[in-house]
């Protein structure tokens, strides 16, 4: 998470992944029709379908099934079942202190001991970051009460994002209750969450850590970054009085969404005025298919020097190498540092099978183009708005 005067620009990649380049030669396109051309042929690859969630006097927009290409459609119809296995890596970075924190839960429900009508168990995949001001307190408060508040809602399992849209809120009214008792809690928390039930995933995301999927090879990004950068956000947070000021919410947080952060004036819901900071998540569901090889979360520092692509392509080459996943996860948090990250860096990564991915042939393309992993994600929210 981002706070005013604590962030440092990333430096440039050169060696960026093949799917952001063209085949067309420079001459014939600028660099902001260049731009615009990829992240047309990307939103109508992976546009996806909204549905309303929540009713209420600010409704938020979550994202529901997945539109999905004709090959990935032909595969929902095979038997798949996914195998799975996770690692994960964190590590201090450039910060002085650790304010990153994840959770991986194999048996959700038994873990609570919930009894479950169904014989499938849901896997809980937890990521709770919170970077730079006012300490740690809200990411561990999260991290210990959101998986049982999930599990204990009147609609888990069988209306999942219903149970998970509920429970981000209700943490978060319990997280103030608390800062209320002890104002040394005050702090604040961007949360991503993957659950995994049967052939069914579901990420939740609130902030701006996020979650990418390996399709054969191709990145599916799973979540979107919320930031002030995001025009869609942005209306939302001038609809409800809030505004951007240097690319900063209120002129102080670089998100747009997060559980907590109470303690900041005017963020958050007081009485009957809601605050344009919101702790709603945006919720995407897939169904897994045999061609789905693993998903990456990762905390904003993995994003700030990886696009997804490029994570995508590290991490299958380190799984063919040696099929290590808690390995893999220390391998990108150290190639995060190479290239110049500065923040707090976790990564989770959970696969899908038990054999490392198989080799696939992409095109290169002709074109290649210097620009920062962060620099790339911010055009892509201005043009996605």
């Amino acid at each position: 998470m981002r706070v005013k005067d604590k962030e440092q620009v990333t430096p440039e990649i050169d060696d960026l992944d093949d799917n952001y380049y063209t085949k067309t030669s420079c001459s014939l396109l600028s660099w902001g029709d260049f731009l615009c051309t990829q992240m047309e042929n990307w939103s109508l690859k992976h546009s996806p379908l909204h549905v309303d969630v929540f009713s209420g006097s600010n409704r938020l927009e979550s994202i529901s099934e997945d539109s999905v290409t004709t090959e990935r459609q032909t595969d929902l119809l095979t038997n798949f079942i996914p195998t799975l296995r996770s690692g994960e890596w964190s590590d201090i970075g450039g910060r002085p202190y650790m304010e990153d924190t994840h959770i991986c839960i194999a048996d959700l429900a038994k873990n609570f001991g919930c009894d479950l009508v169904s014989e499938e168990a849901i896997s809980f995949y937890g990521e709770q970051v919170f970077d730079g001001h006012g300490g740690k307190d809200a990411s561990h408060f999260v991290r210990d009460h959101l998986p049982r508040v999930i599990v204990e809602d009147v609609d888990f399992p069988l209306e999942l994002e219903k149970a998970v849209t509920r429970s981000f809120m209700e943490t978060d009214a319990a997280f103030a209750k608390s800062c209320s008792l002890e104002s040394s809690l005050a702090s604040g928390t961007t949360v991503l969450t993957a659950m995994i039930f049967g052939r069914s995933l579901l990420v939740a995301n609130a902030g701006d850590s996020r979650a990418v999927l390996s399709w054969h090879g191709r990145a599916i990004e799973m979540s979107k970054d919320h930031r002030p950068c995001c025009m869609k956000e942005r209306r939302r947070i001038e609809a409800l009085g809030g505004f951007v000021d240097d690319g900063y919410l209120n002129g102080q947080l670089g998100v747009t969404r997060a559980l907590g952060d109470w303690h900041i004036e005017g963020m958050k819901e007081t009485g009957e005025r809601i605050g344009p900071l919101s702790a709603e998540p945006e919720l995407k569901m897939i169904t897994l298919t045999k061609e789905d090889e693993f998903l990456i979360i990762g905390s904003d520092g993995i994003w700030d020097v990886f696009t997804s692509q490029n994570a995508i392509d590290f991490t299958r080459r380190r799984l063919q190498e040696h099929n290590d996943v808690k390995l893999c996860c220390k391998e990108i948090v150290e190639e995060a540092i190479k290239r110049g990250a500065t923040d707090n860096l976790t990564v989770v990564v959970v696969c899908f099978h038990l054999e490392p991915p198989q080799p696939s042939v992409r095109q290169r393309g002709r074109v290649r183009r210097s620009i920062s992993a962060e620099g790339l994600q911010s055009l892509k929210c201005l043009l996605e708005g």
